[in-house]
């Protein structure tokens, strides 16, 4: 038999007491109404503030892109954490570090929340995981040729 057939490196394995696994997923959650105020530089305090959670709760962000009315995640977390409640922490977070840094955003969504209440949540194999990144990575790109 041969030694390579199961090769660590290439399927990117990340490993924990007693357990291996690799749990990616595509997130995807709107701003509230579809309002366009994630831009003029929030896009760039968004991604800073997700890192920063990111690095708190233990997970890992693969791909990222700050759309003015939402926000795509590729990322990679242990099997501890419930999909729902990283979705939670990050929207809550989130939205509380933004409202804080800028007030106006408030104003501009009639004084209610940030986002809206539902997310999209897909499991990424090692199949799709190039194909998410291409997709993540050309959102300004689309973005762009809009305008």
């Amino acid at each position: 038999m041969e030694k390579d057939i199961f090769n660590i490196d290439k399927n990117k394995l990340s490993y924990g007491r007693g357990y291996v696994y690799s749990l990616q997923y595509h997130l995807v959650w709107c701003t509230k109404y579809r309002k366009k105020v994630l831009k003029n530089g929030i896009d760039t305090e968004c991604k800073e503030m997700l890192q920063n959670l990111a690095e708190e709760y233990k997970f890992q962000i693969l791909a990222m892109e700050v759309m003015p009315d939402h926000i795509h995640l590729l990322v990679d977390c242990k099997p501890q954490f419930y999909i729902s409640d990283m979705i939670k922490i990050m929207k809550g977070n989130l939205a509380r570090q933004m409202f804080l840094a800028h007030p106006e955003l408030k104003k501009e969504l009639w004084g209610g929340h940030l986002w809206n209440p539902s997310y999209c949540a897909i499991t990424v194999s090692d199949r799709s995981r190039d194909q998410v990144l291409a997709y993540i990575e050309g959102q300004k790109e689309k973005e762009k040729k809009k305008a």
